[in-house]
This record gives structure tokens, C-alpha cells and sequence, in this order.
């Protein structure tokens, strides 16, 4: 199988790498030292299995494996863990396995052997919590012609449907991606508020409700010059939420 291994710790990633060797069944087609570097190299390599360090800074292991949701076919992962109250229970699911570190060579020949790729209802019983609600994500993935462009959510203005993408208009620019509204708010309602069938603004970057020069409700947020529709329905909501 083809294995990308990710670890923010050379000496853990060169242990692994070793055992593979030596057991000479697998192809490891590369490594990554942090999640947003996984992300591009299991878009890029489209490996079969990721072993994947759980505990790294910024993205960790566990939302880069909340990003893999949406693809067609993702990799098989193995979570690779030093903390055995971390991932026994919540993320042993079918084919996704653990290892505990330090790992040892028959452990993961076994967790191998019986990883396969998982399918989309298994990938996401991991994105969801234990009452079966979906993880928040820290960041929003677009895969664009330079590869996967990830947002840290705390960037975002605002979300707007476009025909059958949402564009994601943060900080640095804009990026499409494919989710849809409803999942959005779904996810990150505490952090959006809907405003319009067609729009989500972030709740900490609201600065005015006005009205536009043919009286149409808008919104002025924060590090955006122009100003973004509000619909009649959901006026008196927003008005509440910037009153409180």
C-alpha cells in the first residue's frame, strides 16, 4: 500500500518509516510534519493510508482527518497517538484503526493489514460527536489549481452562495468550495448568522445594520467595504442579535 506518514516529530517519523522497511511490503510516498502539509500531500499523492500523528500544533491530526470527509475516495487513516485516552474508543471506527506510540512493528503490520479504505458513512461517523452533531472545523479546505488553500475560520467575513458553490470571502481574498449553506450554519451556526436564503456572516465581524439608498436592509462588517443584503425575514433577528 501507499503511506504517507505525518508527524510533527522527525524521530517518530523516522521509527515508522524504519519499520516499514524492514517489513518491505509497503511503498511510503512521502511525509508531512504538519496537518496543513498532510492535507496537500494526500491531495497531491493520493495515498492509500495515512498514519497520522493526532497531537500537532495548529491542525492537528484529528481536523485533518475532518477534511478528508468530502473526498471521493480518502485514504484509510491510522491514528498515531502517545495518549491511549485519546483515540481508543471515539476513533476506532471499521477500518480506521490506532497505534500507540511508541509503535511497534507487529502492531502496525496488524493495524495495515486490515486498513482499508474506509466509506463515506464511516468517514462521517468520525466527523461527528459523540451525540452524533458535526465537528466544527478550526479551518475551511479549497482545493484550487495550487493545491488545498486552507481558511482558519476566525478569517471568514461571510459565505455566499453563488449557483452551485458558496464563496468563502475571508481575509486574505476568496476561495470556492462545495459545501452548502445549510451545512454551514449547520456547523458553525454559534459563529454565522444567516442573513439572507443566500448568506452568512460572521457574527464576531458585524459592525452596522443600515438600509441602502433604495431603503433595502444591509449589513456593513467589519474589514469589508461594501455592504452585503439583508432580507426582510431575517431582520428583526439580526437586529436582536446586534442589539444584544
Amino acid at each position: 500500500m501507499r503511506i504517507l506518514i505525518v508527524d510533527d516529530e522527525s524521530l517518530a517519523r523516522d521509527r515508522i518509516k524504519r519499520i516499514l522497511q524492514e517489513q518491505n511490503e509497503h511503498e511510503v510516498v512521502g511525509e508531512a510534519g504538519n496537518g496543513q502539509e498532510a492535507l496537500q500531500k494526500i491531495d497531491t499523492l493520493n495515498p492509500e493510508v495515512v498514519l497520522l500523528d493526532i497531537r500537532m500544533p495548529g491542525i492537528d491530526g484529528l481536523e485533518v482527518a475532518r477534511h478528508l470527509v468530502d473526498m471521493d475516495e480518502p485514504p484509510a487513516v491510522i491514528f498515531v497517538t502517545a495518549y491511549d485516552d485519546y483515540a481508543l474508543e471515539a476513533f476506532k471506527v471499521n477500518a480506521v484503526d490506532y497505534l500507540l506510540k511508541p509503535v511497534r512493528a507487529e502492531r502496525l503490520s496488524e493495524a495495515l493489514h486490515k486498513a482499508l479504505r474506509p466509506n463515506k458513512t464511516q468517514w462521517k461517523s468520525i466527523n461527528r460527536t459523540e451525540d452524533g452533531a458535526p465537528k466544527a472545523r478550526t479551518h475551511i479546505s479549497s482545493r484550487t489549481r495550487r493545491g488545498i488553500v486552507l481558511v482558519p475560520v476566525g478569517d471568514i467575513y461571510y459565505f455566499r452562495a453563488e449557483h452551485k458553490y458558496v464563496t468563502v470571502r475571508h481575509k486574505e481574498g476568496e476561495v470556492l468550495i462545495e459545501d452548502t449553506l445549510k451545512e454551514l450554519e449547520t456547523e458553525f451556526g454559534e459563529r454565522f448568522l444567516r442573513i439572507h436564503r443566500n448568506c452568512l456572516v460572521s457574527r464576531e465581524h458585524l459592525q452596522a445594520l443600515e438600509k441602502n439608498a433604495s431603503g433595502q436592509p444591509c449589513i456593513r462588517l467589519r474589514g469589508v467595504p461594501e455592504t452585503l443584503d439583508v432580507s426582510r425575514r431575517h431582520v428583526a433577528k439580526v437586529r436582536q442579535i446586534m442589539s444584544g
